[in-house]
């Protein structure tokens, strides 16, 4: 399905943190979404999950307006992985997954025997089958993030919304996550700090900075040197990774944030 902001912007408590942002994502595409804490990556994805209501503008899922689809039909076409927050569901992880499947049921009747299966399948997928019977909120950062990304895998809808979906993961399975998120045909937008990570796993890059759209196309056109500078302050340079032969990112801080870093003691 194919996702458009259209002029969007998203004021909250007075303030505007998304300003007039215009973005398409076509069907099957996966857009990494990218730009320093509180450019307002966060909330442009909680307007089109429905968290926030855009102040002006409008989102829409193949032509639909978003905020006007009842909450089992936009849950029927987006999911979320959204950052774990700590939340104590009186759950087992496999109840937690199964929460995934409430868009497609009618009534309250126990789960049916294809659900069970799904939801066995995604726990698999994560890696967290050894999880299933344990109480969510007993869980580690990292497993309940498996657990969550089970949770919208298992709910087969065909936008996938990935809000800061790496916190709390160690790099193997960051690694793994992006190769099964992006790996489905589904329409993915993400919101990543990783540079690196988003230019290997997403079509396309789109840049924030002060609630703006700065930039948005292929990695390879956008993340270019002035574009790093100016957005996160830091100089960076484009070489071969020497294990994948892949364009490899490298950042460091700018001279003049190296001149003023105090000198610490007993380092080298």
């Amino acid at each position: 399905m194919r996702v458009s902001f259209d002029h969007v912007s998203v004021t909250l408590a007075g303030r505007t943190i998304v300003q007039d942002i215009s973005l398409d994502v076509e069907s099957g595409q996966v857009l990494g979404i990218l730009g320093p804490n509180g450019c307002g990556k966060s909330t442009l994805l909680r307007s089109l999950y429905r968290v926030h209501r855009p102040s002006r503008g409008v989102i829409r899922i193949d032509g639909s307006d978003v905020h006007r689809l009842k909450p089992r039909e936009a849950a029927r076409r987006i999911a979320v992985m959204a950052q774990e927050g700590g939340q104590d569901f009186p759950l087992t992880a496999r109840e937690v997954v199964l929460l995934g499947r409430v868009p497609h049921q009618r009534g309250f009747g126990a789960d049916s025997e294809q659900e069970l299966d799904l939801s066995e399948q995604a726990l698999h997928d994560v890696g967290a089958s050894s999880l299933a019977h344990r109480t969510f909120a007993g869980l580690s950062g990292g497993e309940k993030q498996r657990v969550l990304l089970a949770r919208a895998l298992v709910q087969e809808a065909p936008v996938l919304v990935l809000d800061e979906p790496t916190n709390h993961l160690d790099v193997a399975f960051q690694l793994e996550l992006m190769r099964l998120v992006t790996g489905r045909g589904l329409t993915v937008l993400a919101a990543l700090h990783d540079m690196n990570l988003a230019a290997d796993h997403c079509d396309r890059i789109a840049v924030l900075n002060h609630g703006r759209l700065s930039a948005v196309g292929p990695p390879g056109d956008v993340l270019g040197e002035d574009l790093i500078r100016e957005t996160f302050s830091v100089e960076s340079r484009t070489l071969t990774h020497p294990l994948t032969g892949r364009p490899l990112i490298a950042v460091a801080a700018s001279p003049s944030a190296i001149r003023q870093t105090p000198e610490i003691k007993g380092i080298a």
